[in-house]
């Protein structure tokens, strides 16, 4: 991989910033997890071939923090001060964007594709203005990883595999909501964007 060669400077300042948004969220996946296991048993339908993009997306992953770090940089430099701020904004819009849906999906959050027999069309919260607010916080974390690791050119892999297991999972994701929802769902795919707010 390319950020194997030649990482690019980083410090000990955005490594800590990374690994504090790591923690934190952390936290608000075990907090989703923990009102998942909450809900009752109802007869669901799932899609497994949406692990398959969970898989893919991961590889972006790994294609961006895998490799060498160079910490050279002076940590209290004005640089670096700069890049651990821009990675803990990055981390924040994860950490927000994560927290905010998985909370309004409740106990309809669901790392593989499902529908619940009670499943609700979620259309509040962050999913009134962008439908997948989960993906777009984690492109963000993707982003924060390549800039705390200086691990830029671990991109031009990992966001092309990133976005395929994104559009992977989706395609699973809203073909269930569509059967579950039909018209309801076409109506609300209509008026809100994919992932940014009235662009995509």
């Amino acid at each position: 991989m390319l950020n194997l060669v030649h990482p690019e400077p980083t410090s000990q300042t955005a490594l800590a910033a990374m690994a504090l948004g790591f923690f934190v969220f952390a936290a608000a996946l075990a907090m989703a997890r923990s009102r998942k296991a909450g809900a009752p048993r109802v007869a669901e339908k799932r899609s497994p071939g949406s692990m398959l993009g969970v898989l893919v997306q991961g590889l972006g992953f790994v294609a961006v923090g895998i490799g060498p770090i160079r910490t050279t940089l002076d940590p209290g430099s004005t640089l670096a001060i700069s890049e651990a701020g821009l990675v803990l904004v990055l981390i924040a819009l994860t950490i927000l964007l994560f927290f905010s849906a998985s909370r309004a999906m409740g106990r309809n959050w669901s790392i593989i594709a499902r529908t619940r027999e009670d499943h609700q069309l979620v259309t509040w919260g962050p999913f009134a203005a962008i439908r997948h607010p989960i993906y777009t916080g984690l492109f963000a974390f993707l982003l924060a990883i390549a800039l705390a690791f200086g691990h830029w050119r671990g991109l031009i892999l990992g966001v092309p595999l990133y976005w395929i297991g994104t559009w992977m999972r989706i395609a699973q994701e809203e073909k269930l909501l569509r059967a579950q929802f039909g018209a309801a769902y076409d109506a609300y795919a209509a008026r809100v964007k994919r992932f940014v707010p009235g662009l995509i």
